[in-house]
């Protein structure tokens, strides 16, 4: 589990077809203190150390991974930065809000405009996903915890302050980038609580 707070921007430094999708990421993460099997979220992502270095780690990527997330559509590639967050441990703040690291799909950027010092960006989401996205709850998008301004059928907005734009990827943002989306835990248990009803 994570809470969608964006602890490091690692870098891609190594990509490799072996049979899964192989990536090696370096990382300011102490890496002596990174267990072997452990969880990172990486672009929301939540993938397995399978190999450690003194400024890096391996993953190992699978096909079904690639299909449902933005790593599948030309999304990483070496020298690409991704957002990282070490799995939530017992007694650690909840800044965000809770999420898996399992991406539901992906969003598309479609529209950016800079309010005052902040940036107001437009996404839309797949027709699947967006009956769960509302007002004033909570996505995780390429692994932060953001709040939902407003949703008009499949289009939301979000608005980054200066200091996520700074310490996330947010400020590379791109129309037409494709985004790791997770919708919120609750929103999908009520969800499916209305559709049994």
């Amino acid at each position: 589990m994570f809470t969608g707070i964006i602890t490091d921007v690692g870098v891609i430094t190594e990509l490799e077809q072996q049979g899964d999708l192989r990536a090696r990421i370096k990382t300011a993460y102490d890496t002596q203190g990174i267990d072997m099997g452990a969880s990172i979220a990486s672009d929301g992502v939540c993938l397995t150390v399978v190999d450690l270095g003194p400024d890096w780690y391996d993953v190992q990527i699978s096909a079904e991974t690639l299909s449902k997330t933005n790593l599948g559509h030309d999304g990483w590639q070496v020298g690409k930065r991704v957002n990282l967050e070490r799995a939530l441990k017992v007694g650690d703040e909840l800044g965000g809000h809770i999420v898996s690291g399992h991406v539901d799909g992906v969003a598309t950027v479609v529209e950016i405009r800079d309010e005052g010092d902040s940036t107001r960006v437009t996404l839309e989401a797949p027709k699947e996903l967006a009956r769960f996205i509302a007002p004033k709850g909570s996505v995780a998008l390429n692994g932060t915890s953001l709040t939902v301004n407003e949703v008009e059928g499949q289009k939301f907005g979000i608005n980054f302050i200066p200091h996520t734009k700074d310490v996330t990827t947010w400020g590379e943002v791109s129309v037409g980038d494709p985004v790791n989306l997770e919708i919120d835990t609750l929103a999908r248990y009520v969800a499916r609580l209305q559709d049994t009803l």
